[in-house]
């Protein structure tokens, strides 16, 4: 969603350097990401009854754990070069700044997985995805307004993955937001955040579609805090459940982007006031 968000409605079918990219994100910077995490997450995945299935990630064996940097490192090298042809030696600041999130977010000693709040600050490094995207596609910066939703948005889908969490967590002896606030609040404070992301689409975008699906959000997660699960753990079925449609918003998402591309240009103070 966020490496099609700059683009708008732009021509899927026929640029290479889109699809390129888009594979790229999918691949072999998931592989990156998420194959360190499960490194360093091989004692708290172990724990985690969630964990070891398609949708919500691999328990890797020992063995496959102590190669996997390798093979993370190898996948990266045929991108590194096509993108230095294609966008020029920025994107060697593109990737020392990726390399230097993940190691703020998972190296020893430093490991801000299991420090809150930097936990869900760390989360804003995903908006380096806005940014090779326009290099890429030759396609301006997307506005101020649309890398604070980013990160917003980056940062409530983090704890909401830290509340199913907590439990497996709290095991391991991992801090971490939903741990340190409880769940009850966490999930006010991702209600918060969808409240800001919210008033921002409104504003500056004035596009009520997105406005409606946030304030859902925002009002499922009050109903979920007060009504629903409070301070429950989710089963694993309900958690499928959720992600799924957390999916499928995404989807929706990602469509109704391409034909508007409301995101990609601010509504000016002046044109919201008149």
């Amino acid at each position: 969603m966020f490496y099609l968000m700059p683009l708008g409605h732009t021509d899927i079918l026929h640029s290479g350097k889109l699809w390129l990219g888009l594979f790229f994100v999918l691949f072999p910077l998931g592989f990156l990401l998420y194959g360190v995490n499960d490194i360093v997450d091989a004692e708290t995945d172990s724990l985690n009854p969630r964990k070891g299935t398609f949708m919500f990630g691999s328990r890797g064996a020992r063995a496959q754990l102590a190669t996997l940097k390798w093979q993370i490192a190898v996948v990266q090298i045929p991108f590194v070069v096509m993108f230095y042809f294609f966008i020029g030696p920025r994107i060697l600041w593109w990737y020392a700044l990726l390399l230097l999130a993940v190691g703020l977010y998972n190296a020893p000693g430093i490991a801000w997985k299991g420090r809150p709040p930097f936990d869900a600050l760390i989360q804003a490094s995903y908006l380096l995805v806005f940014v090779l995207s326009s290099w890429l596609n030759n396609v301006p910066q997307l506005p101020w307004q649309t890398f604070l939703f980013g990160a917003l948005f980056a940062m409530h889908s983090h704890i909401f993955g830290e509340v199913m969490d907590i439990a497996p967590d709290r095991l391991s002896g991992r801090q971490t937001t939903a741990t340190s606030i409880g769940r009850v609040r966490a999930k006010f404070l991702i209600a918060a955040f969808l409240c800001i992301e919210c008033i921002l689409v409104w504003i500056y975008f004035r596009d009520w579609i997105i406005t409606g699906f946030l304030v859902f959000g925002a009002l499922w997660f009050l109903i979920d805090a007060t009504l629903l699960w409070k301070d429950r753990a989710y089963l694993p079925s309900e958690m499928r459940l959720f992600l799924w449609g957390w999916n499928a918003a995404a989807l929706l998402g990602m469509f109704w982007n391409w034909m508007h591309g409301t995101l990609t240009h601010a509504v000016s103070a002046a044109r919201f006031r008149t």
